[in-house]
């Protein structure tokens, strides 16, 4: 197969979830709160205000009011901004990344400010053609506009495009914009209820270049690996 037909089967771009499919924040946010058990209900009622809340609220005020809610005292969000730089890539993150690299445009849409939401995506060693935040599009994923937003500053189609999602509440936007969508379910969350199926749900990103090298010769639903 040549270099073009072989470009020619990966989407155009690869859009990615940020804080969940290519870094590890539930690491961070445990620590901050001081168990994982508090980190992830934490965690829970954040992803609740978050994509329940529509138009833009800052960032870091959704995050302090989430810990509120769960009984955390206020030195819990103020350690997870402290140490914000702490964030780590899973272990298959820039592999993935630096693997799609020549054959793709890579942008980030993620549920952040744009202050912390460009101090994470710098975390990662490749060169972003988009780093679309929340506070940017004026709203909060699912949302449909931040996809949209990303779509355009790329100059792509949703249907020559994929979304790697961290967890389910994407599916309601991507399916919305028409993005086909691989989960990348590192920490086995459930499907929420009425969520649409992703066309891919991985524990790891292992899977996700070879899904992306037959982007354009297969469709959802011969997808088998």
């Amino acid at each position: 197969m040549s270099d073009s037909s072989s470009t020619s089967a990966y989407p155009k771009a690869v859009l990615f979830d940020l804080l969940t499919a290519l870094l590890d924040s539930w690491t961070l946010w445990n620590r901050a709160a001081g168990s994982e058990q508090a980190g992830r209900a934490w965690r829970a009622e954040y992803l609740r205000l978050t994509y329940g809340c529509g138009a833009y609220v800052e960032y870091e005020q959704l995050v302090r009011q989430a810990a509120a809610r769960v009984g955390l005292p206020e030195s819990a969000p103020l350690a997870l901004e402290a140490n914000w730089l702490q964030l780590a890539p899973w272990s298959d993150t820039v592999d993935a990344l630096q693997q799609l690299r020549p054959h793709c445009k890579l942008a980030v849409v993620t549920n952040c400010s744009i202050r912390l939401g460009r101090l994470a995506a710098d975390i990662l060693p490749v060169e972003w053609d988009g780093v679309i935040t929340a506070e940017e599009a004026g709203v909060y994923k699912p949302d449909p506009r931040p996809y949209r937003v990303a779509l355009d500053k790329l100059g792509v189609s949703a249907a020559h495009a994929a979304f790697v999602a961290g967890s389910s509440y994407d599916m309601f936007g991507t399916a919305e914009v028409g993005l086909r969508t691989y989960w990348h379910n590192r920490v086995g969350l459930e499907l929420k209820e009425g969520a649409p199926p992703p066309e891919v749900e991985a524990p790891t990103l292992g899977g996700l270049v070879s899904w992306c090298s037959r982007f354009g010769a297969s469709s959802r639903n011969n997808y088998t690996d």
